[in-house]
């Protein structure tokens, strides 16, 4: 017969049936308080006692004296397998600051029990399972919604701190154990985000753990956002809404595990409104909603922001940032809490876009990450509401200036050819620029017309286009078609011929699927994607909506008037001949060339325009 499991009973427990056995009292400040342990057994076999040889104190206090005998007797009996773990968190206040001097004293006189001690703490910091079987068979597997669960996680890092008291290493042993212990992505909502709260709230009180600990997180949502793409989402909540059956509606196509509990998620959001229907989505929702709160309240006191740590968590950001997100192709919705700790401060928006232009213009980076940085100049500078238009002007020419440097070099080279092998960086760059024209054109137009388009003029968009490399030919089909719309409209440069010259010589690609073979045209050789395209999880756009750039509809009027130049008095005054002649464009070109092919992925939809409502002026000075 299997021994009798051990279990204790702590002063201010209430009383038990059972017998008692030998007590213990436990306090480094020498209370009298005795530690009862009680040996509750089923077919039980004769009694096991255990004997401590006196109070943990006394105990401690002889061992370092030298007399080790009766702390070995502790610890060997501590660590007997049949000793069941003791439920210190919902025991009385008493039991839970007995249990807490018992932790501070074991591992201030023996550190070899730290580790055990920091993993049993951890353990806590998700919900306990509650598993009701039928005979062998698990019938019900879910999380234990107790009420006593916010006061229990303030109770297990009030036990951290107090470990670290005594052993100021501890940090250094529990960053392991937190990456060790870090529920799989699989796991249920609220497991995963009971995690992610208490690991940032270590964060605050353990800042040496920040860096590791925010990479640990950003690391999780990545692997959660790469298998939830934007396309999936929207297709998953389009479903829900024809068939009517909300979240339930693609239970059989995602359904990713035993740990979720309808009910629980329906007292959390009542009506659904915040709920994802794509169970990924859902996740990463939460999670990346509970980053971005993380990020408000380090960097905001009294309402307002700190710029000394903000800055501190900016550096730390930013490494993350370069390390796991500038490499990773087509993630959607993670990197927007670089978008959101930007808008905190303009300082901090104006530092990014000048990290991300170095990386572009640095020939000793990679080729991708010098493309992936083009990606997010052009993305950030096209959505971000809080960059004023002085910004996005010095950016602009920063990137002109360098393409026109970039064709120096190359117009009497032998690479003076189209190739995205060879031009990466400049064919991203090249986007960056049109995207961006394309958002912003109109406030860069606003107020005086004349000295807009004479800044416009002053970047000579025609070399770009014109020259051998033929960026049109490679940047995404809806971006050009946006882009020579708006400069023939200005007459800033005509495009037309050359994309048509691209579409004649625009050569079928043959693929092989499981299908059979397949012939369809490459409209996206640079593998681009705009990093800021519109959030589509529920909580977490709430954060980017107010200091995002969105497209708005384009009515039949305004796609008309996009088709006529400009009037050519609008711009002559006496003194100037600037843009004499009128240029325009034929309907049968422009109708031709204005069609975003469904392929270019992240690009504008075809009839969208940008929404023309003024940049909001700077945050804070």
């Amino acid at each position: 017969m299997a021994a009798p499991l051990l279990h204790t009973r702590f002063p201010g427990d209430a009383a038990s049936p059972a017998s008692a056995v030998k007590t213990l009292g436990a306090s480094r400040t020498g209370l009298s308080d005795m530690l009862t342990l009680e040996n509750d057994f089923f077919n039980s076999p004769p009694r096991k006692t255990v004997r401590f040889g006196g109070t943990v104190t006394e105990v401690l206090l002889k061992y370092k004296k030298g007399e080790t005998n009766d702390f070995e007797l502790l610890k060997n009996q501590l660590s007997d397998p049949d000793i069941k773990r003791l439920p210190w968190l919902n025991r009385s206040q008493t039991v839970v600051e007995e249990y807490l001097a018992f932790l501070s004293n074991l591992v201030s006189a023996q550190t070899v029990f730290l580790r055990p001690c920091l993993s049993m703490i951890v353990s806590h910091f998700v919900p306990p399972r509650v598993v009701i079987k039928d005979g062998d068979v698990d019938v019900s597997d879910s999380d234990d919604e107790d009420d006593n669960l916010p006061a229990n996680f303030d109770t297990c890092h009030r036990a951290l701190q107090i470990i670290a008291r005594y052993v100021p290493s501890t940090p250094w042993f529990l960053m392991p154990i937190l990456v060790e212990k870090f529920p799989f992505v699989r796991k249920s909502e609220r497991t995963l985000e009971c995690y992610v709260h208490n690991l940032l709230r270590i964060s605050v009180y353990f800042p040496t753990l920040r860096h590791e600990i925010l990479e640990l997180v950003i690391e999780k949502l990545l692997k959660l956002d790469v298998n939830a793409s934007r396309q999936d989402i929207e297709d998953a909540e389009e479903a829900a809404i024809q068939t009517g059956s909300g979240p339930d509606a693609t239970e059989g196509l995602f359904n990713m595990d035993e740990d979720e509990d309808p009910e629980r998620d329906a007292k959390a959001d009542p009506q659904g409104l915040d709920h994802m229907v794509h169970p990924v989505a859902e996740r990463l929702d939460i999670l990346l909603s509970l980053l971005l709160s993380y990020l408000k309240d380090v960097c905001f006191v009294d309402g307002k922001v700190d710029t000394n740590r903000t800055k501190d968590l900016y550096r730390d950001l930013i490494t993350i940032f370069d390390k796991l997100l500038l490499p990773t192709h087509a993630s959607c919705h993670v990197q927007f809490f670089m978008f959101y700790l930007c808008s905190f401060k303009l300082g901090f928006a104006e530092a990014f876009l000048e990290h991300l232009w170095k990386k572009l213009q640095d020939p000793n980076n990679p080729a991708i990450i010098r493309q992936a940085a083009g990606n997010y100049i052009g993305s950030f500078l096209a959505r971000a509401k809080f960059i004023p238009l002085i910004t996005v002007k010095s950016c602009l020419d920063l990137l002109l200036n360098w393409l026109h440097r970039y064709l120096n070099n190359q117009d009497s080279g032998a690479k003076a050819f189209c190739d995205v092998a060879l031009h990466g960086p400049f064919y991203s760059a090249c986007q960056a620029v049109f995207y961006a024209f394309v958002f912003r054109h109109k406030q860069l137009l606003s107020g005086n017309l004349k000295e807009g388009l004479r800044y416009l003029q002053s970047l000579n968009f025609e070399r770009i286009v014109m020259s051998q490399l033929n960026p049109l030919k490679i940047c995404l089909p809806s971006v050009v078609n946006f882009f020579a719309a708006i400069t023939s409209k200005y007459q800033l440069v005509f495009c037309y011929t050359i994309i048509e010259r691209n579409n004649r010589q625009m050569l079928p690609v043959l693929r092989n699927t499981a299908g059979g073979d397949s012939v369809r045209t490459c409209t996206n050789p640079l593998d681009t994607f705009f990093p800021f395209d519109p959030c589509v999880l529920k909580r977490s756009k709430k954060f980017i909506d107010p200091i995002y750039q969105i497209w708005e509809d384009m009515s039949a009027e305004e796609l008309q008037e996009l088709k006529k130049p400009i009037k050519q008095e609008v711009v002559e005054d006496e003194d100037d001949d600037f843009l004499k002649g009128e240029v325009g464009i034929t309907p049968s070109s422009f109708d031709a060339h204005f069609r975003s092919p469904s392929s270019s992925v992240g690009s504008p939809p075809v009839l969208f325009l940008l929404d023309q409502s003024p940049v909001i002026a700077r945050i804070c000075d």
